[in-house]
């Protein structure tokens, strides 16, 4: 495999024979919950890269990471289900030593990842849920749904085609800085976007979609678990908001904040990223 040229931040770590990379940020050490954040799909660890910095400067600690196939990570074994996504994250926090409690945070389909992270793995406690703009399990039973995914994933097959040839390095450009990120985040993330790899490990994902969206909805989340859910600014169907809004007002210590003249990658940049930090601070607070 041919990983995106240029330096990036964070490290690489091997989970057994292949490497993922990590970027941790905030104080070594802290009493509070890690927090793990979940990028969407075509996405990449540096997505979070300001929400990142504004949790180290309230003395929170976070890790971001590329999953396998992404980004700088080794691909992993296929298929890419959430439940593999799920294995290499389990065996990333135990590499780096990390047994404590943490709280999960998914920005779009990373939302059904950390979803059915909480559902299914119970060897260090998940206290909270935060899910931005995030996809739910439910799209796929909604008018049009399966549809749309289905699209979305014949879209991606034809992207890694032609990023073979070199078609997304112009496409980069326009496309990695949707976000707003700072100039060593934004310059990673145009060199993973241009990149043949990351192309095939994202439509790798997407393929599985249906599976992981059927293996994230099989169980109601509990609800003592506290779940925080930031949307961004758009014109969704009214089933596809209410479904996004239904995890938080579940729980017994939901929060929902809408962000207004956000969009579905900005609301993790500049100008939005405060209404991710305080549905972190919400859960943080309801999981003492």
């Amino acid at each position: 495999m041919s990983l995106p040229k240029g330096a990036h931040r964070g490290e690489r770590v091997d989970i057994g024979g292949r490497s993922l990379r990590v970027v941790r940020a905030g104080p070594a050490t802290s009493a509070a919950p890690l927090i793990v954040c979940e990028h969407g799909a075509f996405g990449c660890a540096a997505d979070w890269t300001v929400v990142q910095e504004r949790l180290a400067a309230k003395g929170l600690r976070s890790l971001a990471y590329d999953r396998a196939g992404l980004g700088y990570s080794d691909p992993g074994p296929e298929p890419r289900d959430g439940r593999a996504i799920n294995d290499d994250l389990e065996a990333l926090l135990d590499r780096l030593g990390e047994t404590g409690p943490i709280v999960l945070a998914g920005h779009s389909m990373g939302g059904l990842m950390v979803r059915l992270f909480a559902l299914e793995r119970d060897r260090r406690p998940v206290v909270g849920l935060v899910l931005v703009d995030a996809v739910t399990p439910s799209v796929l039973s909604l008018p049009g749904g399966a549809q749309a995914v289905e699209g979305f994933g014949r879209l991606l097959q034809a992207v890694s085609h032609g990023a073979r040839f070199g078609l997304m390095v112009p496409v980069s450009l326009v496309s990695a800085n949707l976000i707003g990120l700072p100039a060593e985040a934004a310059s990673e993330k145009r060199r993973v976007h241009g990149a043949a790899p990351h192309a095939r490990g994202a439509s790798a994902e997407v393929r599985q979609w249906p599976a992981t969206s059927r293996m994230a909805g099989a169980v109601e989340l509990s609800a003592d678990l506290p779940v925080a859910v930031v949307t961004a600014d758009g014109k969704l169907p009214p089933p596809i908001r209410e479904a996004q809004y239904a995890p938080a007002k579940a729980s017994k210590h939901g929060f929902v904040e809408h962000v207004t003249g956000s969009t579905h990658a900005n609301v993790l940049g500049p100008r939005h990223a405060d209404a991710i930090v305080r549905g972190l601070e919400h859960v943080l607070a309801a999981a003492v």
